[in-house]
């Protein structure tokens, strides 16, 4: 397997919306209302690929997975009802899709571990990212992967599980 982490690019699109309309799909099977009110779509993934917020994970020239990552924008994080690890600045992590083929491989926590190194890169050491109530999967990836449950925030009124992992600074 040849993965690399990169920022996508507005010609990726088609297929970046591909691979979300199957995690949109999935979660409707799980019975999930996450992700089933036309959000995501081809708009904010536009908008994430303009503000440089958009990556993939690629496999050769194949795109496999989808991944919104950005710093220090999050106003919904502002209003957790709970407790943050850390006051300073972050990388949040949002919309996290892997194509329906490449499911199962452990490929959600190798994108955790680019955006750490995407965040010591930037000289950030704390990530914030949140998950349906519902979507076990992503609690338990969060969970092995040493974040921390610290509360709820709200997103288009629905509230959702908050997670912070404080990433150890190497002097």
């Amino acid at each position: 397997m040849n993965y690399h982490f990169k920022k996508a690019e507005l010609s990726e699109i088609a297929p970046i919306w591909e691979i979300l309309q199957q995690a949109i799909q999935r979660r409707k099977e799980d019975g999930s209302n996450q992700w089933q009110d036309g959000y995501p779509n081809p708009e904010v993934i536009q908008k994430d690929i303009e503000k440089g917020e958009a990556f993939v994970l690629v496999d050769g020239e194949t795109i496999i997975s989808y991944s919104a990552v950005l710093i220090n924008d999050e106003p919904a994080y502002e209003k957790i009802e709970g407790n943050w690890l850390t006051n300073g600045d972050f990388v949040v992590l949002h919309r996290v899709a892997i194509s329906e083929k490449y499911l199962g491989k452990g490929l959600a926590k190798l994108i955790l571990k680019y955006i750490e190194e995407f965040a010591v890169s930037n000289n950030i050491y704390s990530i914030k990212a949140d998950t349906n109530f519902d979507n076990i999967a992503m609690m338990k990836i969060f969970e092995s992967s040493g974040y921390t449950y610290c509360g709820e925030v709200y997103f288009r009124g629905s509230p959702r599980k908050a997670y912070e992992k404080v990433l150890v600074k190497l002097d």
